[in-house]
């Protein structure tokens, strides 16, 4: 099997933009989580949500725009900050070696439920002829292959929390069977809508911590009370490792291992134990041919709600039985939120971060630690940390998992 690096990243978050800003804001532990301000959340359970509030306008042309749904536009962002962080030229990127797997969890939202109103107050023929365009969720894959005349293997993935992990998994396989030496990866989501925030919000899945929306996503917390919806896209561009060493590319992690698992339990809650989780972990590591006391650190899914938290716990401790006392463990979901499709392909960023800078992200707002969770989760400051292997966990509505493993580069 071919060996497979990270040599591009390209974050588009709600506590920074880009490599840099994305790093320096988990260092400060910077908290993304405020009033919603799209639309009208009087009759809302939940009021908040990690929006982007960061200026986008000068990524994409305003026309070009207009006929992308928001998701779209985000995936686009965080591909031109991969590719200019790569270093690759159009020239050593367009061609039939190099593809694109991106994934979304619901796609175009926005677009759907401004178009439905429309159908609906001034009738079917004031539909946009570009509706069916902008909410599939392929068009973010789509989309930039036509940017950046990629040729090669073309996919997405929907598996809805698992999304970004899941399409940087299956790009990671393409790569190691000798499919391309080069793709386009991650995840995208732009669903801070009024149905998603209502919907979520009438499970009580959402935490309705109004009144302090820096402190509403706690992870692992005693206090924790639900998600908090965020948005944004995580971009990386994974290269296959002669590849990159030919042409000198900066490398900043390598992928090594990726697992997959199905629950079979429930639609939106965790198999017991964490069982499906187990699965994947244990997959992963095989796969990577890696011991479980060779992880250093895991970037939990996380998402501050009761039964994920407990059950990913559980997990962890199965998987890693004595080592799970020595793991380093944190959710950065408690500052950018929960960003659904994207948040896989966020959290595989911030490992590669962690490798490559020695910093490990904190777990913020823990401040009322569950007597039942007992893992180390680096409490509410960034670590100064050297670990070898870093893993990343996503778990999905529908019960479908995914995981990642990636390694220390090291020349």
């Amino acid at each position: 099997m071919k060996r497979v690096v990270i040599t591009g990243m390209g974050p588009v978050t709600p506590i920074g933009i880009g490599d840099a800003a994305f790093a320096q804001g988990q260092r400060e532990g910077k908290n993304g989580i405020g009033p919603i301000t799209r639309f009208d959340v009087t009759n809302y359970p939940a009021k908040i949500a990690g929006e982007i509030t960061a200026d986008l306008s000068g990524y994409i042309d305003a026309r070009e725009a207009k006929r992308m749904d928001r998701f779209v536009q985000l995936a686009l962002i965080g591909a031109q900050l991969a590719v200019a962080d790569s270093g690759l030229t159009p020239e050593q990127l367009s061609g039939e070696q190099t593809g694109t797997i991106i994934g979304t969890g619901v796609g175009g939202m926005e677009t759907w439920e401004e178009q439905s109103g429309i159908a609906h107050g001034r009738g079917a023929n004031r539909v946009s002829p570009m509706f069916i365009p902008m909410i599939i969720c392929n068009m973010a894959s789509g989309h930039v292959a036509m940017r950046y005349g990629l040729t090669g293997p073309s996919s997405t993935v929907v598996t809805a929390c698992a999304t970004g992990s899941g399409a940087i998994g299956d790009a990671f396989r393409t790569i190691q069977l000798g499919l391309a030496d080069i793709m386009l990866t991650g995840g995208a989501e732009a669903a801070i809508t009024p149905m998603s925030i209502g919907s979520f919000g009438n499970m009580k899945a959402l935490s309705t911590r109004n009144y302090s929306p820096e402190t509403a996503s706690r992870p692992f917390s005693a206090s924790r009370d639900g998600f908090v919806l965020g948005e944004g896209a995580g971009i990386l561009v994974i290269e296959e490792l002669e590849h990159a060493l030919a042409r000198g590319a900066r490398i900043h992690a390598e992928l090594v291992g990726y697992g997959t698992s199905a629950d079979a339990f429930h639609v939106t809650m965790p198999a017991p134990e964490g069982r499906g989780a187990q699965v994947a972990m244990r997959a992963t590591l095989r796969g990577a041919g890696v011991r479980p006391d060779e992880v250093g650190y895991i970037n939990a899914h996380g998402t501050s709600t009761p039964a994920n938290d407990l059950n990913e716990t559980l997990a962890i401790q199965a998987v890693y039985q004595g080592h799970a006392s020595r793991l380093a463990v944190s959710s950065t979901k408690g500052m950018t939120g929960h960003l659904l499709g994207a948040a896989g392909a966020i959290e595989a960023i911030a490992c590669a971060q962690a490798l490559r800078d020695g910093i490990l992200p904190p777990t913020v707002n823990y401040h009322d630690p569950d007597p039942l969770l007992t893992l180390d989760f680096i409490p509410n400051h960034a670590r100064e940390q050297q670990v070898e292997y870093a893993m990343s966990n996503s778990f999905a509505f529908g019960g479908q998992n995914a995981v990642l493993l990636l390694k220390r580069w090291a020349k």
